[in-house]
């Protein structure tokens, strides 16, 4: 056993986005900050972040159904959307100024201009869409979409999926040219030899075991070298925990009241990958379906064109598929260990709320490849089984807390951070909008965790995001300015993109 012992400002946890960000960020503001990361695995972006284990989609709420929902009064409420835009175009700018900075190159090896868009069946649904996209075309954020119900229209923006198709109802799409594919994996490893060009003390393979308050406030961690087998002590005044699924377990080890009463559940996802080439190139877009009635959000199907490698891809999904691991990498032992006298309530109110959720996780386990090919006929119908193959995408825990609205057991379907009131410990837990978000999540983390600098490094914070503390919504003009100077930096307007 090594007796090493090191001292530091931060730790981060996690080699995903999220500390990726969250380290840019604050080297960005205080470059003399020492700041340490401890990862498990053997590289950077490897789990949630890496690009095989998410659909690669830069949420900004054009074309996800399940960010818009019909009111009673039959009115669209796109609150939501509006939001989870608003927090895209911080993830747009701070990328803008890193490239524009030369703190990273290359744009174009981490996003790519990509449509998005809505696609429906069904009377009832190509009304909703319709008076979706009059609510969302009306307003500033999302100029420039289009609706369309003419078969015609439709065969020229998505050739594959309206090819050999039977219209026995009614059809609609909504379309938006400003959407993006998103390589989270290549950001992330970007960001990280960034830090490492920064001082940033990067230890791959260690393995954070345990996590306690010392006597002055700070935190010391208990690291295991896993090449060694070597146990390390290791002591800073703030730490993130951003190791995707197993933050819920070092939550729990740093005994914050923040951190009780909370659970977790795991959902893995599966995806669909073409492999004919001659495929691929007949569609190029991100398009979103409507989940099915009774299914969760996170089950919205959808056809996305990928760019990974250089290289275009197709998939489709996701399906839903359960393993009690946390992580791709974790333990079968990783819900039950989660459960804890604080939350074992929680747990269990939420296993009977969610009967439906556990009926719908046991029918997609047990599809077949051809039941999964069926749905997938639902968006190109003359898909054949030979093209596509299975792919294993990263694991989502859902958390599962008490809450005012939903009551005991309510699980939340998004991204959440946990502080502590002192503010010198954070976790982030949760799912999707995540990676898209994940400046904005982090600027979250930095104004609760250090209130007493925060007036000091506004006028670094605002450089980097022009829009910060701003509502773009109620600044049209920004809006406009913004899509302007992103798209410029990042190379995303189609003559720029071309350009290599």
């Amino acid at each position: 056993m090594s007796n090493r012992q090191t001292k530091t400002d931060v730790i981060l946890i996690g080699a995903g986005i999220m500390s990726a960000t969250l380290g840019t960020l604050l080297k960005e503001l205080v470059p003399d900050w020492e700041i340490t990361v401890f990862e498990k695995l053997a590289s950077a972006g490897e789990e949630s972040s890496n690009e095989w284990n998410n659909a690669g989609t830069g949420h900004a709420a054009l074309c996800e159904l399940n960010y818009t929902s019909e009111k009673s009064d039959g009115s669209i409420d796109i609150s939501k959307a509006i939001k989870i835009n608003e927090q895209f175009q911080v993830s747009m700018q701070f990328w803008s100024y890193l490239v524009n900075s030369e703190l990273i190159r290359n744009p174009q090896d981490f996003i790519m201009p990509l449509p998005h868009m809505s696609l429906v069946q069904g009377e009832k649904n190509v009304a909703f869409l319709k008076k979706r996209f009059e609510a969302m075309s009306n307003n500033p954020l999302f100029q420039g979409m289009e609706f369309s119900d003419d078969p015609e229209k439709l065969m020229e923006w998505i050739p594959l999926i309206m090819k050999d198709r039977v219209l026995n109802e009614p059809i609609a799409a909504t379309r938006i040219e400003s959407g993006t594919d998103v390589n989270f994996g290549a950001l992330t490893r970007m960001l990280f030899d960034h830090l490492k060009s920064k001082n940033v003390e990067i230890h791959y393979e260690h393995n954070v075991d345990d996590i306690k308050r010392t006597s002055d406030g700070s935190w010391e961690l208990k690291v295991k070298n896993l090449s060694s087998g070597s146990v390390e002590r290791h002591t800073a005044k703030f730490v993130f925990i951003g190791g995707g699924g197993g933050s819920l377990h070092l939550l729990q080890k740093s005994g914050v009241p923040e951190g009780k009463h909370i659970g977790g559940f795991p959902v893995s996802g599966i995806f669909m990958v073409c492999n004919n080439p001659d495929v691929v190139a007949q569609h190029h877009a991100k398009v979103y379906g409507k989940a099915k009635v009774g299914a969760p959000p996170m089950s919205v199907p959808h056809l996305d064109t990928r760019f990974i490698d250089n290289k275009k891809s197709l998939l489709f999904g996701p399906f839903a598929g359960f393993s009690p691991k946390f992580l791709k990498t974790g333990s079968m032992f990783d819900l039950i260990t989660s459960v804890k006298p604080d939350n074992v309530l929680t747990m269990l109110a939420a296993g009977a709320k969610e009967m439906s959720l556990t009926k719908y996780l046991i029918q997609q386990v047990l599809l077949s490849k051809e039941q999964r090919m069926e749905e997938l006929r639902e968006f190109i119908p003359n898909a054949k089984s030979e093209d596509w193959d299975l792919v294993v995408a990263g694991q989502r825990v859902q958390v599962i807390k008490d809450t005012e609205a939903g009551g005991k057991g309510t699980l939340q379907f998004g991204t959440e951070v946990i502080t502590a009131a002192d503010g010198s410990i954070a976790a982030l837990l949760g799912a999707s909008p995540g990676a898209s978000t994940a400046v904005h999540v982090m600027l979250e983390v930095i104004t609760k965790c250090f209130p007493q600098h925060i007036k000091t490094w506004e006028p670094k914070i605002k450089e980097m995001i022009p829009s910060y503390g701003v509502s773009l919504l109620e600044h049209p003009e920004l809006i406009d300015e913004i899509h302007t100077s992103t798209s410029r930096a990042l190379r995303l307007s189609n003559e720029l993109a071309l350009v290599r």
